[in-house]
């Protein structure tokens, strides 16, 4: 049990999981845009999206309050620096354009963890940005750069989908903010600390509902597709709800940041295995 544990925290604190839940967002729109799938972006996205957490997490600038490191900090550190090698790899398959969209939102990563102001600061310590630098870089990683692969430029349904893509990683981000509440930095400015743990809730409901009639009133939607959506917006809202600033270890880590995997599945479900619903 001791091992199986140890193995279940290193698979967390390795980034792993939320790698995982990166790539599920990335196939959910190559699926809702019949992108052909294109195996060297999804691992490029996979060991990028390791490389880049663990970065931010173990170059001495993130809080680390919430984590139990020392065991398992050098296995981490291996394990960083053989997916680095691996993303090299990828990124050496892919087309130029993919490479330079990578870049922009690198930089947001890169200074995101590094000092580029004054008194060292970073992006991550500008007040109220935190969660919205996570949300450009996820819907950007998972919706922008798998149409950019496929040379399908983006046009108003599109960005329409990114803005989506965007205001549900917000949701699912700011169960983490509560929870980190009474440990950051009272200059982060975080939604949070702005509005309290209700309000937050409620902030985040009102995208959730956004989400929603962005969905409903868009010209052409798949009926199944629509319904999985619904479910995932459902879940994100309970997950949401139930958020505590004194909540379980993995409440966020594990369950919150899987939630993306949980909407892959059903997407695929709803989508290949159920009759479509006809409107």
């Amino acid at each position: 049990m001791k091992y199986l544990k140890n193995a279940f925290e290193l698979y967390i604190n390795s980034s792993i999981h939320v790698s995982l839940a990166v790539v599920a967002f990335t196939l959910i729109t190559i699926f809702q845009h019949d992108l052909q799938l294109e195996k060297n972006l999804i691992f490029f996205i996979f060991f990028s999206s390791i490389t880049g957490y663990n970065f931010v997490k173990y170059a001495g600038i993130a809080k680390l309050h919430h984590l139990s490191l020392a065991q398992n900090l050098r296995i981490i550190q291996i394990f960083s620096g053989i997916c680095f090698l691996a993303l090299i790899y990828f990124c050496l398959q892919l087309e130029v354009d993919v490479l330079i969209a990578t870049g922009i939102l690198g930089v947001f990563t890169l200074f995101y963890a590094i000092p580029i102001f004054g008194a060292g600061k970073n992006l991550r310590s500008l007040p109220g940005l935190k969660i919205f630098i996570i949300a450009i870089v996820w819907a950007g990683s998972t919706e922008i750069l798998p149409l950019i692969n496929a040379e399908k430029y983006l046009g108003t349904e599109l960005i329409v989908d990114f803005l989506q893509r965007l205001m549900l990683v917000v949701v699912l981000t700011l169960p983490f903010e509560i929870r980190d509440l009474n440990f950051d930095n009272e200059e982060l400015g975080t939604i949070p600390q702005l509005l309290g743990s209700f309000k937050t809730k409620v902030f985040g409901s009102v995208l959730i509902v956004l989400i929603f009639l962005i969905e409903l009133f868009q010209n052409s939607f798949n009926s199944n597709e629509f319904l999985a959506l619904i479910i995932v917006l459902l879940i994100s809202g309970i997950m949401l709800w139930k958020a505590k600033e004194f909540q379980n270890k993995y409440y966020s880590s594990f369950w919150v940041e899987a939630v993306p995997i949980f909407y892959l599945g059903i997407y695929l479900t709803f989508k290949f295995a159920l009759p479509q619903i006809p409107f």
